[in-house]
């Protein structure tokens, strides 16, 4: 089929074919709704299209990472524990094959411009491909995980060895023999780390902020027990809706300060062995409210690091003896050998707060000061420096609401939505995994179901009592934002820079991007919002 210079009138327009493009796909065909699907990449699968790099693989365990469509998973099989991106792109061709959704999708379509016409009260979407469209809803699904983050260098351009982005990372690299530079110490750059220092390369690690990295306990799932678990996935997918953070784990409810050393150490020896996030959140509630118990996990955390390594040096820049960092405020990351294999002789760690990034040039970069600097010639760069999360991909859209005014212009002194689901003045326009919700902090399929179950309430209850649309009022977003500030000041969050608080982009406004509450605060919000729509202005 041809679909250049197309044009399309329907219900509803859903933007992102992730895991949040899916679900909101799937369920609107099934209120009756006309749905058309534009995704900029090849396939479905959001970050696991676009997520190649070495060593890739999802860090929240089988079963609860998944659609809780029964069609689906009963025709499919787990083979690890923490699955690879080869296996999850392989999941969501099964997902299509079995609830049909590359009829009403249009792959390789960059949307450019969503903009609302109060002449017709509808939104008219615009593509580079020359897709057009004409719809009442629209669902933006663009994830939280999807604009490059490149930093800029001095020199940079200069460079003329291989540059990589970890988004964009080949389909096939040789690196053997080749000296090899990784900028950017978070889940992909540990990955790629972990997998490459295996290789026959010199490795050149360079690393701002060292991560904090917890054993994933990686295993193989045998199709027998795969196969019997599927009797226990009503339980976990409840587990996972009725949790804070969307993970069926079990929970403590007592702080790390009234346990003795003893029970602490049998607690955090027992998670610890179970690997996963097991070691975050089914331990001590407290670690990310109170700094004395923040301070006892990093010491736990920093002893069994540092038994794991021979170097010295290595050691003090990745695990110091002094707390160097807050545990959990920046993205903990699941390793299998990361910290025995940078203590490899092939892999080279180099500390950029002691010795920053000076200038690139054609054969490679020099780190240092203005008196002293040493030059690393590299064959190969690798970024694996992030994205411009949870807001980025929103604002490319270039949204522009009923007033004629863009996106961009209205967030330019904060964030502003309604829940984390709507933003005022754009009727009938909703936000999947977006900012102000409890988002890139709770297992993303549960978390997103939910989500997506409240757009199909709401497009519901509009249908039932003839609304034509829905916007959030401006006091209802003032009011949660002041909200979602709030519950964060009372956390440990705010104390460094992370995505979490937009704080890894240059001239980025730093703020609270998560809703920290957890989900069940935030759903009972939702929930509330829909009683007498409170919050919304309505149209008839």
């Amino acid at each position: 089929m041809t679909r250049d210079d197309s044009h399309l009138v329907v219900d509803a327009i859903v933007i992102g074919g992730g895991f949040g493009g899916c679900n909101s796909l799937y369920k609107l065909r099934n209120l009756g709704l006309s749905v058309k699907l534009i995704e900029a990449g090849g396939a479905f699968g959001g970050v696991w299209y676009w997520n190649r790099y070495p060593g890739a693989r999802v860090d929240t365990e089988m079963p609860s990472y998944q659609f809780n469509i029964p069609a689906v998973y009963k025709r499919w099989d787990w083979s690890e524990r923490f699955p690879g991106d080869d296996e999850l792109r392989r999941y969501f061709q099964h997902v299509d094959s079995v609830l049909g959704l590359s009829r009403d999708t249009f792959f390789n379509t960059i949307v450019t411009g969503v903009q609302y016409d109060n002449g017709t009260g509808r939104w008219n979407v615009s593509t580079d491909a020359g897709l057009t469209a004409s719809c009442k809803y629209v669902i933006a699904a663009t994830g939280s995980s999807y604009k490059k983050h490149c930093p800029h260098f001095n020199g940079l351009e200069n460079y003329t060895g291989q540059l990589i982005h970890s988004a964009d990372y080949p389909k096939h690299l040789d690196v053997k023999g080749k000296r090899v530079g990784i900028i950017g110490n978070g889940a992909s750059g540990l990955q790629i780390v972990q997998n490459l220092a295996k290789e026959d390369c010199q490795l050149n690690v360079f690393i701002r902020t060292p991560c904090f990295a917890i054993p994933m306990k990686q295993r193989s799932i045998p199709p027998e027990e795969a196969e019997m678990m599927k009797g226990y996935y009503d339980g976990i997918f409840e587990r996972s809706y009725n949790s804070a953070s969307g993970f069926p784990h079990n929970t403590i409810f007592q702080s790390a300060l009234q346990a003795n050393p003893e029970e602490r150490k049998e607690l955090f020896d027992e998670l610890w062995a179970r690997g996963g996030y097991s070691f975050l959140v089914s331990n001590y509630y407290d670690f990310l409210l109170n700094e004395k118990a923040n301070s006892i996990f990093y010491d736990y955390w920093v002893k069994q690091v540092r038994a794991r390594m021979t170097d010295p040096a290595k050691m003090d820049l990745v695990a110091p003896l002094k707390q160097h960092m807050l545990v959990g405020t920046k993205r903990p990351s699941l390793e299998q050998d990361y910290y025995e294999m940078i203590d490899r002789p092939n892999v080279t760690l180099h500390d950029l707060k002691n010795s920053p990034i000076i200038e690139f040039d054609a054969t490679g970069v020099a780190t240092g000061n203005s008196q002293v600097s040493q030059h690393h010639e590299l064959d190969v760069l690798i970024f694996a420096t992030g994205y411009d999360a949870v807001t980025g991909s929103l604002l490319d859209l270039s949204i522009v609401d009923k007033n004629q005014v863009p996106l961009a212009e209205k967030w330019k002194n904060g964030v502003l939505t309604h829940l984390g689901l709507m933003v005022p003045d754009a009727p009938n326009l909703f936000i999947v995994y977006g900012p102000q919700a409890p988002t890139s902090l709770a297992n993303g399929p549960p978390f997103i179901e939910k989500e997506v179950d409240w757009i199909c309430k709401a497009i519901s209850k509009m249908q039932q009592e003839g609304i034509t649309a829905i916007e959030p009022t401006q006091n209802a977003a003032e009011a949660w934002r002041e909200q979602v500030v709030a519950v964060s000041q009372n956390t440990l969050y705010p104390k460094t820079d992370s995505w979490y608080m937009g704080a890894n982009i240059p001239g980025k406004r730093r703020e609270p991007l998560i809703y920290l509450g957890g989900m069940q605060s935030w759903w009972k919000a939702c929930m509330n919002s829909l009683h007498s729509w409170e919050g919304f202005a309505t149209s008839i």
